[in-house]
């Protein structure tokens, strides 16, 4: 826990850094003050993937869910769980009543399925980048701010940072003309490379491209794992959104893979106070239970890292 003097270095040391970097402008995130929590929490769908594929919620009842059973009021949707519905606007209308009936957030949809942004053949790629226009306007639709891709790809390190970031931008430059962020996922292959997924964000090279750190997705392929502390402090600088990644936890409620308390030192050194997205992934909880654990642990971390009073 931080003393409150060691704490205003702290956060001194944090602005500094994000003026450096220029971070506002890539946030795109609203001025903190220092009344405010140090982040938000939001829970991301598919930390109860399993319930949903197993038809016991239905997408529509997330918002709902998401306020009742966790306190939660921000959610980020996945589009599996909707996916023949992006240009359903009689069923989009009732996600965005139900969710503003309850108070909620819609922050962003998490794509998946629409084809590789960073195909070798350029036709393929163009068709990937079109495929996530309707997710653009649906996200636009519903209020978000965002929505998450990714960067897969395919070729030598140096072509796939080219590959990727030309359908990066070229999906950016659709996303401005409905104000909404493209923001990829380290997600497996070279975008768990943390160094590879900067380098491929600063050659996109557009205000609405940015990233989504997630804690724990560093698995390059079979036995290569980048250090997740290393990759997020390299993604944080282009961070429209970060997801806390859990799956288990010891008996005093800390997650055993991730060193939290470190973990959010690293994302509040960025300048970010944003929302911070709960993405349980474990296999051996309740998902339900999995959900509270993070958010407890989320808390706990906020309030020992929080300027005491």
């Amino acid at each position: 826990m931080l003393h409150s003097a060691s704490r205003r270095e702290f956060l001194k040391q944090s602005a500094q850094f994000a003026a450096g970097v220029g971070l506002v402008g890539l946030l795109g995130q609203s001025a903190w003050a220092a009344d405010e929590p140090l982040f938000k929490i939001s829970i991301a769908q598919w930390s109860l993937h399993r319930t949903f594929f197993a038809k016991k919620l239905d997408n529509l009842d997330f918002a709902k869910t998401a306020k009742t059973e966790f306190g939660i009021e921000a959610i980020e949707y996945v589009n599996q769980f909707f996916k023949d519905k992006a240009k359903d606007q009689k069923y989009l209308g009732e996600m965005k009543t139900r969710a503003a009936d309850n108070g909620v957030k819609s922050l962003l949809i998490m794509i998946d399925g629409e084809g590789a942004l960073g195909d070798a053949d350029e036709a393929k790629r163009k068709q990937a980048v079109e495929n996530h226009y309707k997710w653009v306007e649906a996200a636009a639709f519903l209020g978000c701010h965002s929505i998450r891709v990714n960067a897969a790809s395919g070729g030598t390190y140096e072509e796939q940072v080219e590959r990727a970031a030309d359908g990066l931008h070229k999906l950016s430059e659709f996303g401005d003309t409905h104000k909404i962020n493209v923001i990829v996922e380290n997600h497996g292959g070279l975008s768990s490379n943390g160094e590879w997924l900067a380098a491929t964000i600063k050659k996109a090279n557009h205000p609405r491209c940015g990233t989504l750190p997630d804690f724990g997705n560093f698995r390059i392929k079979d036995g290569e794992i980048y250090d997740r502390y290393k990759g997020v402090t390299e993604l944080m600088p282009f961070a429209k959104a970060v997801s806390a990644k859990s799956h288990d936890f010891d008996d005093k409620g800390n997650e055993t893979h991730t060193d939290y308390e470190k973990m959010m030192k690293i994302v509040l050194a960025a300048g970010y106070h944003g929302y911070v997205g709960i993405e349980y992934e474990g296999g051996k909880l309740d998902e339900y239970q999995g959900v509270k654990l993070t958010k407890a642990l989320l808390e706990r971390v906020r309030d020992a890292l929080s300027v005491k009073k």
